[in-house]
């Protein structure tokens, strides 16, 4: 399965006027960071997630995800990861895309990064007027690089 993804930093000021949804709380670590392909596990609410994804090229990757048990994934977080990641995750539907906004907690509190995924590198979207910088293509942005300063 292909991942094409754009992401962008938010403004703070004009994120706090939005309306938003009850966020999903998540916790994740990495069981690898090799740029080639990254391993992350992931709990989502109260559900445990296991992803693979390969080497970006441009906005594209591969990305295989998995349920898995909970209990596996609180155990592998635990026990085989050396960082964790806390963000809350806003689903806010805009044109016809859903942002996937991400608040990070922890050490990492103050960075707010919007995600949307697309069906191609060159499809056209709407920025709502939150959307700040495009940080797509600039690795410090990724998931298992931001865990590096948690």
């Amino acid at each position: 399965m292909e991942e094409i993804e754009r992401k962008f930093k938010v403004d703070h000021s004009k994120w706090e006027l939005v309306e938003k949804p009850i966020p999903h709380r998540i916790v994740q670590s990495y069981l690898s960071q090799n740029p080639d392909c990254t391993v992350r596990i992931r709990i989502k609410n109260d559900k445990g997630f296991l992803t693979i994804k390969g080497k970006s090229i441009g906005i594209s990757r591969s990305e295989f995800e998995y349920e898995i048990p909970l209990a596996d994934a609180n155990q592998m977080i635990e026990t085989l990861s050396e960082k964790t990641l806390y963000k809350d995750r806003y689903n806010i539907p805009f044109g016809k895309h859903l942002w996937e906004v991400d608040v990070f907690q922890g050490k990492l509190e103050g960075l707010i990064i919007a995600e949307i995924e697309l069906s191609s590198e060159d499809e056209s979207f709407e920025k709502p007027e939150w959307i700040l910088e495009d940080v797509s293509d600039n690795i410090e942005y990724y998931n298992s690089r931001l865990i590096d300063k948690c």
